[in-house]
C-alpha cells in the first residue's frame, strides 16, 4: 500500500467524518433539495455522461471485458432516465431520521424510547455499474450519511462525470462537497485503506464479484454489509399454472443475465415436464441459453442438454447458462434450495396456498417469492427508490438495503428531574 494513497484516503475519511455531522442535522427539505438538484444536473449533462461512458466502454473492450461486464458498465439514455427517476423516488420517500418510537413510561417515571439515526460514514466499493454511484449517493444523502464511493477502475470516467453532477446537487442544497466523495485514484491500495479506517468509516458495503467481497470481508476492520453469491431458484410446483410458470421462468433467466437476482437453477416438479419444461426448452434454445440438466432432464431431452456437474448447482453464472433439475416433491425442491442456494432470492410458482406458505416458511433466503420473477428482488422494484446493495447477512440488514438499512437506533430518555434511587 503506497503511502501517498494512504494519506489521500485518510484525508477523504477526515472530510467525510466532518461532513457526516452536517448531514446528520440536515432537514428533510435540504436533503431532498440536493437529490432533486442532482437529478436536474444529470439531465443537463447527458452528452457529457455518455461521452465519458464511451471512453470506459472503449477501454473495457480493449481490455477484454466479457459481455456481462460490458453490459453492467454501459450507460444509455434509458439508464440515465432510471437514475433520475431513482433520485426522485428517494426524495419522495419518508425521511426516517429523527423518528422516535416505542416511547413508554417505566416504573421510575422516566420515558424510554428509540430514535432513528444515521450510521455516519459509509464506504461503498463496487465494480462496473456507474449507476450505482447515483443510487448509493442518493440513499446516503437521504439517510443523513456521508459516503466515500470507490468504483471500479473500468468505470473511472463515468463515475467522475456523475460525481460532478452530485457536487452540483450538494452545492445547490448548501452541503459540503465532501458529503459524497468519489475516489479519484484507480490504485487498488485505496480499497485496502478504506476498509481499515474505523476511525473515519462506520460501515463498508461491497458490491461486486465474489472475489472482491470475500477479500473485503476477510481484511476489513470496519463492519461489512455483504452478499457473496446470487444463486437464485425458481421452483415450478405440481400445482403451478403452466402459463404463469413459463412466463416467470423465462423472465427470471433471460430478462437480463448479469444481475445477481437472475435465476441460475430451475426446479420443475416431475408432473410439469410436458406442460412447462418442454415449452421452456424451446424458449431457452431460441434465446441461445446453454442448458445443463440432471439425469432425468438429460434422459428426457437427449442431445439438447449437457449433464450437470456438482459445481453447477452452486454456480452463479451471470450468463446465458441454466441448470435444471426435475424433482419429485416440494420437500425435494426446498432441500435443494437450502443446500445449494446462497440465501439471495428464490421463487415458487403454485396455485396451492399450503405449498406457498411452506415455501415462504422453510426457504431461508433474504427474498422469497410466490408467483413472481426473481428479477423483482431489487430496491427500486420494492419501492425503496434505490438500493445500496442486497444483503444475505442476517444481522442489521437483509435483502435489498434501502434507507432503513443505512440507519441505526439509539435509546432516548425523557425525564423531569428524575434521579436514580
Amino acid at each position: 500500500m503506497t503511502e501517498l494513497v494512504v494519506d489521500y484516503m485518510q484525508r477523504l475519511g477526515e472530510s467525510a467524518r466532518e461532513a457526516s455531522r452536517v448531514l446528520a442535522r440536515a432537514s428533510t427539505a435540504q436533503k431532498n433539495q440536493a437529490l432533486l438538484a442532482t437529478a436536474v444536473a444529470l439531465d443537463k449533462s447527458r452528452d457529457a455522461l455518455l461521452a465519458a461512458n464511451e471512453l470506459d466502454m472503449q477501454a473495457g473492450r480493449a481490455n477484454g471485458l466479457d459481455d456481462a461486464m460490458l453490459d453492467r458498465l454501459a450507460l444509455s439514455s434509458k439508464r440515465i432516465d432510471e437514475m433520475i427517476e431513482g433520485l426522485k423516488q428517494v426524495a419522495a420517500l419518508p425521511d426516517p431520521i429523527g423518528e422516535i418510537r416505542d416511547m413508554h413510561f417505566v416504573p421510575s417515571g422516566i420515558q424510554v424510547g428509540k430514535m432513528r439515526v444515521p450510521l455516519g460514514v459509509i464506504g461503498i466499493i463496487y465494480e462496473s455499474r456507474p449507476n450505482v454511484t447515483v443510487e448509493a449517493a442518493s440513499l446516503c444523502i437521504k439517510s443523513g450519511n456521508a459516503t466515500i464511493l470507490r468504483g471500479g477502475s473500468e468505470a473511472i470516467h463515468s463515475n467522475q462525470a456523475i460525481a460532478k453532477c452530485l457536487n452540483e446537487g450538494l452545492a445547490e442544497a448548501g452541503f459540503p462537497a465532501t458529503a459524497v466523495q468519489v475516489v479519484e485514484t484507480t490504485d487498488r491500495a485505496a480499497v485496502g485503506a478504506l476498509i481499515t479506517m474505523p476511525k473515519y468509516v462506520d460501515v463498508i458495503v461491497p458490491r461486486g464479484g465474489k472475489g472482491l467481497i470475500e477479500r473485503i470481508s476477510r481484511d476489513a476492520k470496519v463492519p461489512v454489509i455483504k452478499h457473496l453469491d446470487g444463486v437464485c431458484h425458481v421452483y415450478v410446483d405440481q400445482a403451478a399454472d403452466a402459463e404463469k410458470a413459463i412466463r416467470i421462468a423465462d423472465n427470471s433467466k433471460t430478462q437480463r443475465y448479469a444481475p445477481c437476482n437472475a435465476m441460475e437453477t430451475l426446479l420443475v416438479h416431475e408432473s410439469q415436464v410436458d406442460a412447462v419444461l418442454r415449452p421452456l426448452f424451446d424458449i431457452y434454445e431460441a434465446k441461445k441459453v446453454e442448458l445443463r440438466g440432471c439425469e432425468k432432464t438429460c434422459a428426457l431431452f437427449v442431445g439438447r442438454v449437457k449433464p450437470v456437474t456438482a459445481e453447477d448447482w452452486a454456480a452463479e453464472y451471470n450468463a446465458p447458462i441454466l441448470a435444471i433439475r426435475i424433482v419429485a416433491s416440494l420437500e425435494e425442491a426446498i432441500e435443494h434450495i437450502n443446500t445449494y442456494g446462497s440465501q439471495h432470492t428464490d421463487s415458487i410458482v403454485t396455485e396451492n396456498f399450503t405449498d406457498a406458505r411452506r415455501f415462504l416458511t422453510e426457504v431461508d433466503s433474504s427474498s422469497v417469492m410466490i408467483n413472481a420473477s426473481t428479477r423483482f428482488a431489487d430496491g427500486f422494484e420494492y419501492g425503496l427508490g434505490a438500493e445500496i446493495g442486497i444483503s444475505t447477512d442476517k444481522l442489521h440488514a437483509r435483502g435489498p438495503v434501502g434507507l432503513l438499512g443505512l440507519t441505526s437506533e439509539k435509546y432516548v430518555v425523557f425525564g423531569d428531574g428524575h434521579v436514580r434511587g
